[in-house]
Order: structure tokens, then C-alpha cells, then sequence
């Protein structure tokens, strides 16, 4: 099929920031290895963006360039909208608009998809239009495109990721300099891994809006952001970190989803981001930086992992553009036959809740601040034992000289949430137990 079959792929762009601006570049410096690879030329046409000086430079006349983003998605030449505004109002409006004027869509706002993200692709499908979103996780890994064709013929039994690099750069600081949190976010800010308000890194809601993503692919359920388990970093210390190094484990900022089976039968969907123990010799475990990293286990692949970087203007330009030459693709071939946006169709959810972390099955670290006493770990495994929670490893560090108090480490095996819960409450009542327990999940990604 010769590209001159087919006249241009006419692209509206949203946004001309980091994101924006590599797109742009990217699209333009590999102009002809795309065109070939999608059959079509692909091209900005129209830019619009507030700071319109500053598009105009980017621009450099290639692209018409306004203020009035509504005038785009409204354009009757524009066959593909990209949406890089992000947040959820405006950027929603716009999307919806875009897909009512019968524009398909690609996005890189994991927000927007993550909360907004059932009614998007109700209106997508009504209209008959695609809503691409490679870049909205992970950057530049096609996991998206992994688990929607790559592992269709899989099962998957559950996702686990590290899909915030500015995080994983806090916590691989942590471990080697043994510098403390707020240390280690001051210089991450200072280098440019963090933004001058980092809340949505550092409380796991980047990582949350990616893994509800995730899990939508994964097991065709509609999103639920708002049932997902959210927990940051900001409470981590760094003796914590020392001591999960001594036991054989790292910890990381980990999104994970699981199905959750008992007795052959699903019982729900694990959906949580929270500070993980990581067995060191994982791969995923020494995954430093500011990269990404994705592991799936299938039933017929087993496990495989996806790793590159998460961030950045253009390996999440290397998504966009991807986004833009499947639907390039689509656009000249059965319209009927292409991808659904979750990878199934929309009438055709499971109707499989979302499991409150209190019946979450895992593993735990547990350090507890303990009075330096004869019979104070018989007084807390008894505790534990009452609970049917079993202990895989112990740790206890030797009091320093003049010291009467010490910690004392466990590792449990899997059990329920809520059963830690109760246990935990019972050890704190102890008096020889000085301080509140510090649990951690462990996962052994097997």
C-alpha cells in the first residue's frame, strides 16, 4: 500500500509544553520513518496553547498556533486531537468535545482517564471514535500496548510496577547516601525529579491513577480510582530502609494489581500503591533512579517485565507518536476491527468489586520499639501466633551501650489485612512496646 494512496493524518495538538513541545520535535525529526510506518503522512496542523508566543516559537511555522483550544476540537480538517493540558476539568471538557465533533483522541492525562475515564470511553464508543493513552502510564514503556495485544491471550493474575520515577529517585537515595526523606525531596527538587509541590508523587496518587489504569486493562473492569488504596512515601525512615536491606529486601513505591482468588473462584480485585518490601534479588527490586518498571504475570507467558523511563518530553513523545500511528493505521483499515480502548468491549465488564485493603493478602515487615526485657518477643509472637499470623524471619538489634530499649524486626508470611490490623492493635497495648509499630507490605513477587 503506497502512502501516497492516502492524503495526511491532520493532528490538533493541545498543549505545547515538555510533553508538547518533544511531540512536535520528535513527529518532525522522524517525519519519514512514521510516514512509513503508518502508511500515511501524520501531521500538526493546528496548535493551541495560552502562552502563544511561545508556540509560535516551538511552531516555527509549521503549525497554525491560537489561544482557543475549543476551536480546534471543533476544526472539521482535524482528524486526531492530543490532549497534553492535563488535570480534569478543562482537559475533560475538551476531550469530550473533541470526541462529539467525532475527533479520536490521544492523551497522555492518566488523571483524566483514571477518574473520568468510564464516561470518556462510553462517548468514544458511542461515536465510534478511538481514545489512545500509551503515554498516560509508564512514559515511553508500551505496557499499554502490552497488555492490550502483546498478552491478550493471557490471564493475567496480577501487575506490579514502579511507575513514578520521581519516588524511586527519593527512595534509591535514601538507600545509598542514608539521607532522610525530606533531604533527599529538597535535592530531587533541586535537580528537577520533583516539582515545587510534589503531593501527588510522594502520596502514591501519580503511581494510583496509573495503576487503576493498569487494572482496567488487566481485567476488564471499568476504573475505579476512587476504591484504590493510596499510600506515599512521606512516613518512610530511613532505618527502615537499612533494615529491609539486612533481611534481603528493598523497598519501593510499588502500584500493584492482583486478582484475587479462593477456591477456584475470583473473589475481587486488589487495586493499592504503598511502600513495598521487594526480595533484593527481584529485578524489579534494583530498578534505580528516576526509571520505571513494570512486571506482568500471565498464566501462559508467566512473568515478564518492561523497563525505560517514565518521564521525560520524548520518551512520552515516543507514546504520543506511537498513539498517533495506530490510529493513523485504523484510520485506513476496518473501523469496525480495531482495539477497543480497555481491550474489551464495553458491555462486556467483569462485575468484580474492588477489595478494601483490609482484605488484602500479603506479607508484612513489622519493627516494633520495644522496652530492652526478658519475655517482651515471647509477649509479641504469642500476639501474633492468637492471630494466625505466621513469622518468616526475626531481627533484633542489639541495644546500644546505656540503652534499655531496642527494636525488634518481623517478617510475616501472607495473611489478611485485617488480621494484622487486630494484632498490631494488641502488641501497642503491651507496655513494654514503647512506640507505634511501623508495618510495611512485603511482596515476593513470585
Amino acid at each position: 500500500m503506497s502512502v501516497e494512496k492516502f492524503g495526511p493524518v491532520r493532528v490538533g495538538l493541545l498543549g505545547i509544553g515538555t510533553v508538547g513541545g518533544g511531540t512536535f520535535e520528535v513527529l518532525s525529526r522522524n517525519q519519514q520513518e512514521i510516514t512509513r510506518r503508518a502508511g500515511r503522512r501524520i501531521e500538526i496542523t493546528r496548535i493551541a496553547d495560552l502562552d502563544v508566543e511561545r508556540a509560535r516559537a516551538v511552531a516555527a511555522g509549521r503549525a497554525q498556533v491560537t489561544n482557543d483550544a475549543r476551536s480546534v476540537v471543533t476544526d472539521p480538517d482535524i482528524d486526531i486531537v492530543i490532549e497534553l493540558i492535563g488535570g480534569y476539568r478543562i482537559a475533560k471538557d475538551l476531550v469530550l468535545e473533541a470526541i462529539e465533533n467525532g475527533k479520536h483522541v490521544v492523551t497522555a492525562n492518566k488523571a483524566l482517564l483514571a477518574v473520568h475515564g468510564n464516561e470518556i470511553f462510553a462517548a468514544a464508543s458511542r461515536k465510534g471514535v478511538m481514545v489512545a493513552f500509551e503515554a498516560a502510564v509508564a512514559g515511553g514503556i508500551p505496557i499499554i500496548k502490552a497488555l492490550r495485544e502483546g498478552l491478550t491471550a493471557n490471564r493475567i493474575e496480577w501487575i506490579a510496577g514502579i511507575i513514578n520515577g520521581t519516588t524511586n529517585f527519593i527512595l534509591s537515595e535514601m538507600r545509598d547516601k542514608g539521607l532522610a526523606f525530606e533531604d533527599v525531596l529538597a535535592e530531587a527538587q533541586r535537580l528537577g525529579y520533583a516539582e515545587a509541590d510534589p503531593t501527588f508523587d510522594i502520596e502514591g496518587i501519580d503511581a494510583a491513577h496509573k495503576a487503576t489504569i493498569l487494572s482496567s486493562i488487566a481485567f476488564g473492569v471499568p476504573v475505579a480510582f476512587d476504591k484504590a488504596y493510596v499510600e506515599g512515601i512521606t512516613k518512610l525512615q530511613s532505618a527502615d530502609i537499612r533494615y529491609a536491606e539486612q533481611l534481603g529486601y528493598r523497598i519501593k513505591l510499588l502500584g500493584l494489581t492482583r486478582r484475587r482468588m479462593l477456591d477456584g473462584k475470583v473473589q475481587g480485585i486488589e487495586l493499592r500503591v504503598h511502600p513495598t518490601l521487594i526480595p533484593a534479588k527481584r529485578l524489579i527490586a534494583n530498578v534505580e533512579g528516576a526509571m520505571n518498571a513494570v512486571m506482568v504475570k500471565g498464566d501462559a507467558v508467566g512473568h515478564t517485565m518492561y523497563y525505560g523511563k517514565g518521564a521525560g518530553a520524548e520518551p512520552t513523545a515516543s507514546a504520543v507518536i506511537a498513539d498517533l500511528v495506530d490510529v493513523a493505521r485504523m484510520l485506513t483499515a476496518d473501523p469496525d476491527n480495531r482495539v477497543p480502548h480497555l481491550a474489551f468491549q464495553a458491555e462486556a465488564m467483569a462485575d468484580l468489586p474492588i477489595l478494601p485493603i483490609a482484605e488484602v493478602e500479603t506479607a508484612y515487615y513489622l519493627r516494633l520499639r520495644v522496652a530492652d526485657e526478658p519475655g517482651v518477643l515471647a509477649d509479641i509472637t504469642r500476639i501474633l501466633a492468637d492471630a494466625r499470623i505466621s513469622i518468616d524471619a526475626v531481627l533484633q538489634r542489639e541495644p546500644e551501650e546505656g540503652e534499655h530499649q531496642t527494636d525488634i524486626i518481623l517478617l510475616t508470611h501472607r495473611t489478611i489485612e485485617k488480621q494484622v490490623d487486630q494484632a498490631i492493635a494488641r502488641i501497642e497495648a503491651l507496655p513494654t512496646v514503647l512506640s507505634k509499630a511501623i508495618r510495611i507490605r512485603l511482596e515476593e513477587l513470585n
